[in-house]
């Protein structure tokens, strides 16, 4: 699964899919005509805190897939090849600019975030409207020429989306049923898709929300989740070589935890998963899986014969072996919990699973 990185030229899109990857800025998509593909880790303190714990041999973060999607200028818009490229993404995250650099031009000649994103997301609610339209223009055709069983299916369910679509909100918040969802699986709408906006402040508001604020009263019927995110202090703090120098900084910053480890939380969030843990000496590893996924499935994502051989799953909360320190003590407070087949796993769960094949 991958998250669309996008947004306005200038909008500091880049440097995030940078800082996300560990890849140079300067070295990406000089030309910037073509997305590209990335790898970003899954920045988690309670991960951080199990290596601390367990001391492991080996130590492997989650990972999640990233592209980074060629500016929205108008001449790509208008052309409409970037749209292929957001279609073929899971979730989204637009980048949009809240901080002044006179050295750093911006396409509209001033910085206002809250413009940029109506215009962005305009653009999104009209591709999908026409893709609707032509749709039912050609579920119209169909009648006049021949019996079209999947267009008469079709056409209420798109006379539905379109309405909702003039309204200028988002398919995503339209309530479908299964059987609706069903009949546009072979469909890429881009307002389908879950959307994070990532606003890129400036070093001195990074503690300010009034920006954020303002964004969820304007989207709360959009579905939207914004965090806030200075690209250019988190840059700084990724050149500092030691946790010490980095956790100097970000105290003196007032930053209590990277807003990068926010977002790429967030960005695990907007493709449905969540993350559970096992430990050991040898491994600290942390997995993602489904959101509502039982047991079974989650061990499937470690080895296939785990879930085929599925016994029981021993289950910790993260925070029980925080506060007792250590499995056994865990376990002497009845806190390992022994769960079946039906058990759905919860975000930041640490598991091992007993199987046979």
């Amino acid at each position: 699964m991958k998250v669309g990185i996008m947004g306005l030229p200038q909008s500091g899109r880049r440097t995030l899919y940078a800082l996300l990857t560990g890849d140079r800025a300067e070295s990406i998509n000089p030309d910037g005509k073509d997305s590209v593909v990335g790898i970003a880790p899954v920045l988690d303190p309670r991960f951080d805190k199990l290596v601390e714990m367990y001391h492991p041999k080996k130590e492997t973060r989650a990972r999640i897939t990233v592209e980074l999607i060629p500016a929205l200028e108008e001449n790509a818009i208008r052309e409409g090849a970037v749209f292929r490229d957001i279609a073929g993404t899971d979730a989204l995250c637009l980048v949009a600019r809240d901080f002044k650099d006179d050295r750093v031009y911006h396409a509209k000649g001033s910085i206002n975030a809250l413009r940029d994103i109506d215009a962005v997301m305009s653009e999104l609610v009209l591709h999908d409207l026409i893709l609707v339209e032509k749709r039912l223009e050609r579920i119209a055709e169909g009648k006049k020429r021949a019996k079209d069983e999947q267009g008469q299916k079709e056409e209420p369910v798109f006379m539905k989306m379109k309405e909702h679509l003039e309204k200028e909100l988002p398919l995503r918040t339209m309530e479908l049923s299964a059987e609706e969802i069903k009949l546009l699986t072979g469909y890429s709408f881009i307002t389908m898709k879950q959307m994070i906006i990532a606003l890129n402040v400036g070093e001195g508001d990074i503690a300010s929300t009034s920006l954020a604020d303002k964004i969820k009263e304007k989207y709360r019927d959009h579905e939207v989740a914004p965090v806030q995110i200075s690209a250019r202090l988190e840059a700084e703090i990724d050149a500092l070589e030691t946790e010490e120098e980095r956790s100097a900084f970000m105290k003196d910053a007032g930053i209590a935890e990277p807003a990068l480890a926010l977002l790429t939380r967030a960005l695990m969030a907007s493709l449905g998963l969540i993350s559970y843990f096992t430990v050991g000496e040898d491994e600290v590893r942390q997995w993602m899986v489904r959101r509502g996924a039982a047991a079974p499935e989650a061990a499937g994502v470690i080895h296939s014969d785990i879930q085929r051989g599925f016994i029981r799953a021993e289950v910790v909360k993260h925070h029980d072996l925080v506060s007792l320190g250590s499995e056994e003590a865990v376990k002497k407070a009845g806190k390992q919990y022994v769960m079946g087949r039906d058990y759905i796993v919860e975000d930041g769960d640490i598991m091992n699973f007993r199987f046979n094949v």
